[in-house]
């Protein structure tokens, strides 16, 4: 039994973030935070963030904005009237943390950059979330996901192994790396300070990002600098997904142990002492070959008679969902990953459990993103602002009302 029962919403309740991000990847950083306790106020202009009219929905909410604004409170005001720089100014004082991802120098022209931040709070995290960063000849470009994967090599990594194009990952992946490892660096920021005290200026660039989290893996042959090989263009064999009679599975084997296994699976024992396959380098030379004779054998057999057969000789293996059949499969049901709630706007919807289980906290309530200017009155009251002011400021457009 768990006896360290605390009785908050997350390790970090307590915590206030205001959040000026749109789009992506501050918005899904600052989301993740939210998922573990934080407390995070969406400051979007009264036009609303742009994901608000992207995905399935309405005018007043969408599946997109849901997806990276879910557990947050949201206002919506005129940042660039006297009135609505001054609730921002109000709210900077209150927060642990401010998370921006504007172009170099916007926040400035704001008059929220960071020294102006640092005199409201001296002990702030401010975060800059930006594309290229600061410096550089493409640090005031614009930037979308495609333009990170094309320059980070990662549309080389997955270039067609046929004729070599290079090719996009079909989903974000440089705007959610970029998330998570704001979301990290924001934690990190947190703890220094509780240690010493002291704010963080943290900077994260999407293109820096990409670039380590693509490293471990996809740059080992560009990391000794000695070695002239050539770099691999592309991966230099196909994926790991082998048709079946009724469907798709993939497998594979990395170790000694399982490339044994995988031999015995695919009645192929002779090729555990096959010159071209006897060491994982041999394997990884003789991809192709392998790989072709190992979909001919797959090709023979059912999904269920494959992957029982690939369990019984403790082979690494699963069946190729859909994301639709992803929802209902028996290891996402017993582990409780997604889960169905109402959210006003849409309805019905499905949102995944956070990634990581904090044994001890107490569960909160659903999740819900806010309809677009929900908390204003709620957030200017805390502040300190009257009802009357609350009202004129309706009235003269400064908040959405």
């Amino acid at each position: 039994m768990d006896t360290n029962v605390t009785r908050d919403g997350g390790p970090l309740t307590g915590y206030r973030i205001v959040d000026l991000s749109q789009v992506l990847s501050g918005p899904a950083a600052t989301m993740l935070l939210a998922d573990q306790g934080a407390e995070v106020i969406k400051v979007e202009p009264l036009t609303g963030d742009i994901t608000r009219k992207l995905g399935v929905g309405g005018d007043a909410m969408s599946t997109f904005f849901l997806n990276a604004n879910r557990g947050k409170r949201g206002i919506a005001l005129d940042i660039k009237t006297k009135e609505g720089s001054e609730v921002v100014s109000r709210l900077i004082k209150t927060a642990d943390v401010l998370v921006q991802n504007f172009r170099p120098g916007v926040m400035d022209k704001l008059g929220f950059g960071l020294d102006s931040v640092r005199a409201l709070r001296d002990d702030i995290i401010y975060v800059s979330i930006s594309g290229f960063g600061d410096q550089g000849p493409y640090a005031n470009k614009r930037v979308y996901d495609p333009v990170v994967q094309a320059l980070s090599g990662l549309t080389e990594i997955q270039a067609d192994a046929e004729d070599g194009r290079p090719r996009m990952v079909r989903t974000v992946i440089p705007d959610k790396t970029t998330a998570l490892t704001a979301a990290q660096a924001i934690t990190a920021a947190l703890l220094g300070r509780a240690r010493t005290g002291i704010g963080q200026h943290v900077e994260i660039a999407m293109l820096n990002a990409t670039i380590a989290y693509l490293w471990p893996e996809g740059m080992v042959n560009q990391t000794l600098v000695d070695d002239d090989r050539e770099p691999v263009f592309g991966q230099p064999v196909k994926e790991l997904i082998f048709k079946t009679q009724d469907g798709y599975i993939t497998t594979g084997a990395m170790s000694d142990k399982e490339w044994d296994g995988l031999c015995r699976a695919l009645d192929k024992p002779e090729w555990i002492i096959d010159p071209r396959f006897k060491t994982t380098q041999l394997r990884f030379k003789n991809a192709q070959e392998r790989l072709a004779a190992t979909a001919a054998i797959i090709a023979t057999k059912t999904n269920e008679e494959w992957l029982a057969r690939l369990d019984r000789f403790a082979v690494p293996c699963a069946p190729v969902l859909s994301r639709t059949e992803m929802l209902t499969h028996p290891q996402v049901v017993a582990d409780d990953i997604i889960r169905e709630y109402e959210q006003p706007g849409l309805g019905r919807v499905r949102q995944p459990r956070s990634g990581a289980k904090f044994h001890g906290v107490a569960e909160t309530e659903p999740p819900v993103a806010p309809l677009l200017g929900q908390h204003n009155a709620e957030v200017l009251s805390d502040l300190g602002y009257s009802q009357v002011e609350i009202d004129r400021f309706a009235a003269t457009k400064v908040i959405s009302g």
